[in-house]
């Protein structure tokens, strides 16, 4: 296993994160195809058995079930609470009424100790902003995240999913008051969708913040051949994940098929080229890997071993064309 700084923090993350959206009760979330906690034990033990130690979930995930499953595993499995990086998420709705969701002082500072409550942990790693709130000042989000991280119930914070604009306004507003900035965002990113290249990659990069991709082989399409990536049991059912990719399935079809010609010359699996892609483009940390096998895993941690050339980077990313944005709200 690889490890690298997340953004300019000090802390070490594999360069492999493993995703737990698909960890959770099926009757009790937006998947239907989640795993079990029977069944989700041995995806996160084998993910510490390869070295894996950056975990990420969120309060939504399975209306909190994910976190459960993971602390529990966690806490049997990892050799220790300070040997592992735990990641989860605000903003979600966990409840019904007024004040059940948002990125409000009132819900940040209620959602933090139910997340740890159900990780059964004293702290989270890292505490990020699942989505921008357009009904909240970021003023009062901010300082509720800070007022968090002075509590000792989070180590470090990060954002995923929103606008350039959005996340520098955040930055700026941090920074102004002396509050706690973000150190990583999670965006989404893979060789079908790269309009994170255009704007929030770049302010990544000059900001020093550690970006850990969501989506990384866009929900299995770039891992299969494209007329069976509409086959499986989850594209089948995965509302979410059909509404990122249905739209754009002609245009990406060049894209998938050069990853499967380089998979061929290389004599390497798809997801091996189609990460390797990822974890060459700066400031890439860590993409997140939605397991559900601990095949998905050891493919993902392949891929650390395959270093593309220039060409070879060039020739997958040329048939891309602009997409609709997909993601931030």
């Amino acid at each position: 296993m690889e490890y690298a700084k997340l953004g300019n923090t000090g802390m070490d993350v594999s360069r492999i994160c493993l995703g737990c959206m698909g960890f959770g009760d099926a009757e009790r979330g937006f998947h239907k195809w989640v795993l079990s906690e029977e069944d989700s034990r041995p995806v996160i033990g084998k993910a510490l058995e390869l070295g894996i130690n950056f975990f990420d979930t969120a309060n939504v995930y399975s209306a909190g079930t994910s976190e459960e499953y993971l602390g529990r595993a966690l806490k049997e499995f990892a050799a220790g609470r300070d040997e592992v990086v735990i990641a989860t998420k605000v903003h979600g709705k966990m409840r019904e009424g007024p004040n059940g969701a948002g990125l409000s002082r009132k819900a940040i500072l209620s959602e933090i100790d139910h997340s740890l409550r159900r990780l059964g942990t004293d702290y989270v790693d890292l505490y990020q902003i699942h989505r921008w709130d357009y009904d909240t000042p970021i003023e009062e989000t901010m300082e509720a995240l800070h007022n968090v991280v002075r509590a000792g119930k989070a180590r470090y914070l990060g954002a995923s999913a929103m606008w350039a604009w959005q996340f520098h306004k955040a930055l700026h507003v941090a920074e102004r008051h002396g509050w706690t900035r973000f150190v990583s965002m999670q965006d989404h990113l893979n060789l079908i969708y790269r309009e994170e290249e255009r704007e929030m990659l770049p302010l990544c990069r000059a900001e020093g913040i550690g970006v850990i991709p969501y989506s990384p082989l866009a929900s299995g399409r770039l891992t299969r051949d494209f007329a069976a990536a509409e086959k499986t049991a989850r594209s089948e059912t995965d509302q979410i994940a059909r509404s990122k990719y249905d739209a754009t399935a002609e245009t990406d079809r060049a894209v998938v098929e050069r990853v499967a010609e380089l998979a061929r010359k290389r004599g390497v699996p798809r997801v091996h080229i189609a990460l390797a892609w990822l974890l060459q483009k700066e400031p890439v940390t860590a993409p997140i890997i939605g397991a559900t096998k601990t095949s998905h895993l050891e493919d993902a941690v392949g891929a650390l071993s395959v270093k593309l050339t220039a060409d070879e980077v060039a020739h997958l990313e040329a048939p891309y064309v602009p997409h609709p944005v997909v993601g931030h709200q």
